[in-house]
């Protein structure tokens, strides 16, 4: 799925905090918008893999949730948001396409990898492709409770995402193409980083 309905989840996860206790709602906004966009960071590298933990992220997001409750504080409602935000990216990855570069085409059988189970997860395509208008629908979901919830720069932060979000899924199916026009241009030294992917 996008980013942007990764940090969407994130900032939903928030408003939820903000309901139960509003003083700890900020430290969540953060920690959401951290987790949700953090295993993402593995995108030019084994993306899906590097930083996508999907069975670790839920151990993780359970403890420290279960630390969270029993003892409220910005660190620890901070540490479950954040890992309960990355479990769900992780785990939503998994509802989309795989990981080809057009992945409407349905080739890949790669969603995200499993670490503890030692394989790739399969894609279930409940969303076709990141960027699908499905996806853009997940997103404006997601964008509700922040919207009701939070006001001022917060909100007007969550439109912007979603105008990005709108706008992403505008383009998406031209964007394979200008990805490998770019990644022709790729100084030599630089070329063998480039993920295959985006060589055509």
């Amino acid at each position: 799925m996008m980013a942007t309905t990764h940090a969407l989840v994130g900032a939903a996860l928030a408003a939820a905090v903000s309901v139960i206790a509003p003083e700890l709602a900020p430290a969540a906004l953060v920690a959401g918008l951290a987790g949700g966009a953090f295993p993402d960071l593995d995108l030019y590298g084994y993306h899906r893999r590097t930083l996508h933990f999907p069975s670790l992220y839920t151990v993780a997001a359970a403890m420290t949730g279960l630390v969270a409750v029993a003892a409220p504080t910005v660190v620890t409602v901070g540490a479950a948001t954040f890992f309960v935000a990355a479990a769900l990216h992780a785990r939503m990855d998994r509802y989309g396409g795989g990981l080809e570069l057009r992945p409407w085409q349905n080739t890949s059988d790669r969603a995200v990898y499993d670490h503890v189970r030692g394989r790739w997860r399969r894609p279930l395509r409940w969303v076709r492709y990141d960027g699908a208008p499905e996806d853009l629908l997940v997103a404006t979901v997601f964008a509700v409770p922040p919207l009701l919830v939070f006001d001022g720069a917060v909100q007007l932060g969550v439109l912007a995402v979603l105008g990005v979000s709108g706008g992403y899924v505008a383009v998406r199916k031209r964007l394979p193409d200008l990805a490998v026009v770019l990644a022709g241009y790729v100084p030599r030294p630089f070329a063998d980083h480039v993920p295959a992917r985006y060589r055509g």
